[in-house]
């Protein structure tokens, strides 16, 4: 760490936010997207890894015979993902340092704040338990008290009913709102902290801050990163291999581009 941030570290000075461009945010996948290919073997093991991952869970669901809860958990992913890809921000971090890049370094990444970090993790972990509770809530205001069908029953209800559409719409507009409020706190906090010697509540003012300031470019980079994560998922997961590395490499990116070095 600079002596500059370690001054601004102490005194409490919170980091400059810079303005971007609407175009913005497509800059940062194309960032990440050569990132990503630049050291593939570490950037797409850690899509494999995130991929493998959700299948064991997925399969414990379906063998408990909660399939129809995977829907749910899988919305929460994008909840607890910006903590989760803490080592594709050091590898982009290193790619732009030039320097030296090992597999270990990069999987245990040694961070500047990571007891700060571990309690934006702790706050991303009971942002995804509060929605999967919202979402078991949901379910029970409109089927009762019935038990969760099986998956083969539980898309068609949830599709073709109006008991089943409502609650999806519903449960969207929530689930949207609890998204972006964790990607209005995550998006800069979580890289900030990993190359910053920072408190966790000025890493998350900062953070809000970004995304005040250039609303209309975060509200496109959240968007594509949901859209990016649900192409993931919805492919089994397999797609998941390239969009998240991608992600995460581009999360960087916005990083640097968003926060005064």
């Amino acid at each position: 760490m600079t002596s500059e941030q370690s001054h601004g570290a102490a005194h409490g000075r919170l980091p400059e936010i810079q303005q971007i461009g609407l175009d913005e945010p497509w800059t940062w996948l194309a960032a990440g997207w050569r990132d990503l290919w630049r050291k593939p073997s570490i950037s797409l093991g850690y899509g494999l890894a995130i991929a493998v991952v959700s299948w064991v869970l997925t399969a414990g669901l379906f063998s408990l015979h909660l399939a129809s809860v995977v829907i749910a958990l899988a919305a929460g992913f994008l909840l607890v993902a910006p903590l989760l890809a803490v080592g594709l921000y050091e590898l982009s971090r290193r790619l732009e340092s030039g320097e030296p890049i090992e597999t270990k370094e990069i999987v245990l990444v040694s961070t500047h704040s990571p007891l700060q970090l571990a309690f934006v993790g702790v706050a991303l972990l009971i942002a995804f338990l509060v929605w999967v509770r919202i979402a078991m809530l949901l379910f029970a205001l409109f089927f009762g008290a019935e038990p969760f069908p099986e998956i083969e029953a539980f898309v068609p209800t949830l599709l073709f009913t109006w008991k089943g559409l409502v609650m999806l719409i519903v449960g969207s507009l929530v689930g949207g709102l609890i998204a972006f409020a964790v990607f209005a706190i995550s998006a800069v906090s979580v890289p900030l902290l990993m190359a910053r010697d920072l408190d966790v509540m000025s890493a998350i003012i900062t953070s809000l801050r970004a995304t005040a300031r250039n609303f209309k470019p975060m509200l496109l980079w959240a968007c594509l990163i949901a859209a990016l994560t649900a192409c993931g998922i919805a492919t089994g997961y397999l797609g998941l291999i390239i969009t998240f590395p991608l992600i995460g490499h581009a999360t960087w990116h916005a990083y640097r581009a968003l926060v005064e070095p």
